[in-house]
């Protein structure tokens, strides 16, 4: 669905850059904004994050899932605040284990599951 250049701004007024970046306006869209930079070697978190009512950053809450998973045993890395490979690892197995649906993110009712919501 598309819309004119004011809807985004009217309906989200908060935006979150993580790791870092540029942006710079290309063609009528703000790049990398609309997709993947190109040269960059490694995205370490390319999914929506849902922080629920928490005003936190999103490395902060990734780091009390990976602490939370931790002291379940599912995850043997270090809480390092990134969405890497040994993390994503860790919440498909929780996922499955707990009958969520299986998406490698932290949603909502992996959050409500692990009692972080």
């Amino acid at each position: 669905e598309r819309h004119d250049r004011g809807w985004y701004s009217s309906h989200y007024t908060r935006v979150e850059l993580i790791g870092g970046g540029y942006y710079y306006w290309n063609n009528g869209y703000w790049y990398p904004a609309w997709g993947y930079d190109p040269g960059a070697e490694y995205y370490a978190y390319d999914a929506p994050i849902y922080v629920g009512h928490r005003a936190e950053p999103p490395d902060r809450v990734i780091a009390d899932v990976q602490a939370e998973l931790q002291e379940m045993g599912y995850y043997r890395g270090e809480v390092d605040g990134l969405l890497g490979p040994l993390t994503r690892e860790a919440i498909t197995a929780y996922q499955a284990d707990q009958g969520l649906t299986v998406t490698a993110v932290i949603d909502e009712p992996t959050l409500d599951s692990l009692g972080m919501s």
